[in-house]
């Protein structure tokens, strides 16, 4: 794909979304899919906040010039034409950055990498709002991740050892505007097996939205579990169709990153879901 034309500079009142469109810029070749949300929700704050301005209006024109050569150019990809595919694909992009970040915090190994790892699963926690309002689980890992991000930031920059793993996390920190905890660039080249970046296809296997995960959590990877027959006449509404259509895509999404666990405990939510009526 041919590069997209450049955005003119950015609007004072679009300030909250930068961290998201350089998201999309760090993203344009490692996951375009990943890349053209960012930049939807761009768009769909831009307008919200402010589309009347000259200069607001210029920026949103040329925004969504770059969504639609996004959008050709990803015609034929399943996570663009089919926003249960597109979610699924963000919610575990999103997921196992955030449990890499974890997994390194829990380790004792902070880096600028890891910070740049929460801080970045909590903008695309941000961007899977497009799909609608986001679960119990996600607003939890997105709090944590954002405070997270800003607390180990701190301790480096004051040169202090930060405390490992889950902590309490200060209600009033606002991490929203910290320009520095999301401003280093991840490594652009995949990671060998010993490095301590951020690479998908290489995260071990971890848990899902749709599962019970406390923030900051990693979850085990589970056996297959016995799954109740259908006992009687179970009448199943459009809306418990739907829920077992989401957790099959979510299983398709999983499997892309090999990763077995998630696929298998989504597969059993849909099923138990139809065969029980009950999730």
């Amino acid at each position: 794909m041919a590069a997209l034309a450049p955005l003119p500079p950015l609007p004072p009142q679009f300030k909250s979304i930068q961290h998201h469109l350089r998201t999309a810029q760090e993203h344009d070749k490692r996951d375009p899919v990943v890349a053209y949300y960012c930049r939807l929700y761009a768009m769909q704050t831009g307008m919200k906040i402010d589309s009347k301005t000259p200069d607001c209006r210029k920026f949103l024109s040329k925004l969504m010039d770059q969504l639609e050569a996004l959008k050709k150019h990803l015609c034929d990809n399943e996570a663009i034409t089919q926003e249960i595919v597109g979610s699924a694909h963000l919610e575990n992009y999103a997921l196992k950055m955030f449990l890499y970040a974890d997994n390194e915090d829990r380790a004792g190994r902070f880096h600028k990498n890891m910070i740049k790892s929460f801080y970045t699963a909590s903008l695309l926690i941000d961007v899977i709002t497009v799909f609608g309002e986001l679960t119990d689980e996600n607003v939890k890992h997105r709090k944590y991740a954002r405070w997270k991000a800003t607390y180990i930031h701190n301790c480096l920059k004051n040169g202090e050892t930060p405390q490992a793993g889950p902590v309490g996390i200060e209600e009033d920190n606002d991490v929203e505007e910290n320009e520095d905890a999301g401003a280093t660039s991840l490594p652009t080249q995949p990671p060998q097996p010993s490095s301590s970046t951020y690479d998908p296809s290489s995260m071990p296997s971890g848990s899902f939205s749709g599962i019970q995960i406390p923030p900051g959590a990693h979850a085990p990877a589970n056996t297959p579990a016995e799954v109740p027959h259908s006992t009687g006449d179970i009448r199943l509404t459009p809306e418990d169709f739907a829920r077992a259509q989401k957790y099959c895509k979510y299983a398709g999404s999983a499997l892309q990153y090999e990763d077995v666990s998630t696929a298998v405990q989504n597969l059993q939510k849909a099923l138990k879901l139809l065969t029980t009526g009950r999730e």
